[in-house]
């Protein structure tokens, strides 16, 4: 992946075109080219051959910088960077900033493309790209420019696991106005990769997030309950907010979605650990990021020993 700012400040993940496919590319956008050349050339030939040798080499100058430069040109600057060859191989010129292309970007890449592609045979782009960190042709860093893939395989979008039963429903009054989108997106993102993280790193993380939560609704999160725990509930009532909004004229029940048995399937408590009985003698760190083993000395949110049920999580309300 490259990572592109945008005049935003936003980073976008794209990913640079690889040189195979870019050598693609050039060879199907000049295969068309060049046959637009030889049909447009042959008749223009037969229709000036009253001309003298003069005037016909001036027309073949003419058809050759129209058709194979400025031919290549235009089609970028109209498809904004998709000429045939790259749209048959899923490819696409940017801006260094994500943005599309213009003119002037399409200009430089097709002048600086004369010398590099047509006049060297290619030798001096493809030296260029495999020099270059991100396999830019030098015509693509004079004008700024980087080739990227469109079509990329698609990910499994990332499970949200559901919170335990028993904070299901438990944070409906919960203010959320002030959460940006951009914390909701950290957290749904924390979640559906929390498995694969480090249990301390993950753990850390999950702390993080819910005080960064914490601090935008101006509620203290529930004692004993685990941090991921914590932010997956609180995430489940804000996509039950949406869903009641989004659904207000059907029949919608406005309720938190309900789970049924004690795993509910992949997603249930289970994936937020196992719930054990801590001891007092053990004080080992937690294992996993979801509160599923540790002592009261190590936890974060601790539930107060008088109330501590036998599962090792706070009862609901």
């Amino acid at each position: 992946m490259s990572e592109l700012v945008t005049g935003e400040a936003v980073a976008l993940e794209l990913r640079p075109a690889k040189l195979p496919s870019r050598a693609l590319a050039v060879l199907l956008d000049l295969a068309v080219a060049v046959i637009a050349y030889i049909v447009v050339t042959i008749g223009v030939v037969a229709a000036t051959a009253s001309l003298d040798e003069a005037a016909q080499t001036a027309l073949s100058i003419a058809m050759f910088v129209l058709l194979l430069v400025g031919g290549p040109i235009a089609v970028e600057t109209l498809s904004h960077g998709r000429s045939l060859g790259k749209l048959a191989c899923g490819l696409r010129v940017v801006r260094d900033d994500g943005g599309p292309i213009r003119f002037r970007h399409a200009l430089v890449r097709g002048l600086i493309g004369v010398i590099e592609i047509l006049m060297t045979l290619g030798v001096v782009a493809v030296i260029a790209s495999l020099v270059s960190a991100r396999g830019r042709r030098l015509g693509d860093v004079f004008a700024g420019t980087l080739v990227v893939r469109e079509r990329v395989p698609l990910a499994r979008t990332g499970f949200v696991p559901p919170p335990p039963p028993w904070l299901a429903g438990r944070f409906s009054g919960l203010d959320l106005s002030a959460v940006p989108d951009g914390l909701w997106l950290a957290i749904r993102q924390y979640l559906t990769r929390m498995q694969q993280l480090d249990p301390q790193v993950g753990w850390s993380m999950a702390e993080q997030l819910a005080a960064d939560l914490v601090a935008r609704t101006g509620t203290p999160a529930p004692q004993g309950v685990p941090p991921a725990a914590y932010l997956a509930a609180v995430l489940q009532e804000r996509q039950a907010r949406e869903a009641r909004r989004a659904f207000s004229h059907g029949s919608f029940d406005g309720g938190a979605p309900s789970v049924s048995g004690a795993g509910a399937g992949t997603g249930g408590p289970g994936a937020y650990g196992p719930p054990v009985v801590p001891t007092a003698a053990a004080a080992v760190p937690p294992t996993s990021p979801y509160g599923a083993e540790g002592d009261r000395s190590s936890a974060p949110y601790d539930a107060p020993a008088d109330d501590r049920p036998s599962t090792g999580f706070a009862p609901p309300a």
